[in-house]
């Protein structure tokens, strides 16, 4: 499964609408830290396929998304459930913490 790129254009359709639970990784290409992330993250992607969609928003791109879930630093990781945020991870993790950290919300 591909990761999906969201933005205003289809953040309602892709994270909001979606049947299943979506975890969000608010970016920036200038970060390190994010940087670090996206490979942890495009195989958590794989891993988590048919449980979990994962999407990337570029908050640079995306200054109004950001703000509106209070996305002060990044990465950002928030998970959502039926429309609504339910979990927040802030920073780089490995991918056995952000696992861990999924297998009990998931």
């Amino acid at each position: 499964m591909a990761i999906v790129t969201v933005h205003a254009g289809n953040f309602e359709e892709e994270v909001l609408k979606s049947e299943e639970p979506v975890l969000v990784d608010f970016w920036a290409e200038w970060c390190g830290p994010c940087r670090m992330l996206a490979p942890i993250i495009e195989e958590v992607a794989r891993q988590y396929e048919g449980r979990l969609k994962v999407a990337k928003l570029n908050t640079d791109e995306n200054h109004e998304l950001a703000g509106q879930y209070h996305v002060m630093s990044i990465p950002t990781l928030i998970l959502f459930r039926d429309g609504e945020p339910t979990e927040r991870m802030v920073g780089y993790m490995s991918k056995k913490e952000l696992c861990s950290r999924l297998d009990k919300l998931l």
